[in-house]
């Protein structure tokens, strides 16, 4: 893959659908990571992972292909193409969190006649607190076409490096929410997450891997109006 570079905002956080795991993107997360156990009802454990959601962009994980290229008429529909079962593997165990995701892109095209090599762009964008994109890489994915096959498969991947100590929360805040609290305390009442400093240091520790395919604006366009 290329070297990382910033960007466009394509993986802009509103526009998530895809999610691996769809709890990834909650201000606590749960996982099997023991350093952010937070108690903070008196009783009820909630782990934070380190290890950034993986998500696709909402209109960025399809691509529709028409000949002539103009055109958006259905007979002018070339290929298609989406990206699916997106596979996920962390390890946060050193300084630096390391995040690889493979996954398969299913393609469609309209004629059947003649071998076919189809090369699609995609990007994989990582964000921090869901507003801040740290860098992008961009690659390609290669699907190829036998003589007479209609559908095929690619599978193509990405990857994210993250240090540890961007993603795990401040001291402060980790006393705040793992602090038990008893009915007679003047806060038992109020919730830590309630405080402004507080949940600004959750997003600021919470990083997504964005997968999706390179789209030009006309494309993306066509995606958020079929």
């Amino acid at each position: 893959m290329n070297a990382p570079l910033i960007i466009d905002p394509l993986g802009h956080p509103r526009l998530i659908r895809r999610l691996l795991p769809a709890f990834a993107l909650l201000p606590i997360l749960a996982s099997c990571a023991k350093e952010d156990d937070f108690d903070v009802s008196g009783g009820l454990n909630v782990v934070r992972s380190t290890c950034p959601a993986v998500a696709v962009p909402a209109y960025t994980g399809d691509i529709s292909l028409f000949s002539p290229e103009q055109s958006r008429d259905a007979r002018a529909l070339d290929a298609t193409a989406t990206i699916t079962n997106l596979r996920t593997s962390c390890d946060q165990t050193g300084d630096i969190v390391h995040t690889q995701v493979t996954f398969d892109v299913v393609a469609r095209r309209s004629s059947p006649h003649g071998a076919r090599d189809l090369v699609l762009p995609y990007f994989a964008t990582v964000m921090r607190a869901g507003t801040t994109i740290m860098s992008k890489q961009q690659s390609q994915v290669l699907i190829h076409f036998a003589d007479g096959q209609i559908r095929a498969t690619g599978t193509a991947g990405a990857g994210a490096d993250v240090q540890k100590s961007l993603a795990t929360l401040p001291a402060v805040a980790q006393q705040r929410l793992r602090r038990k609290r008893k009915a007679t305390d003047a806060d038992a009442s109020i919730d830590p997450l309630a405080d402004p400093k507080i949940k600004a240091a959750i997003a600021q520790a919470n990083f997504e891997l964005l997968i999706g395919f390179q789209l030009t604006d006309d494309q993306l366009a066509y995606n958020a109006t079929r």
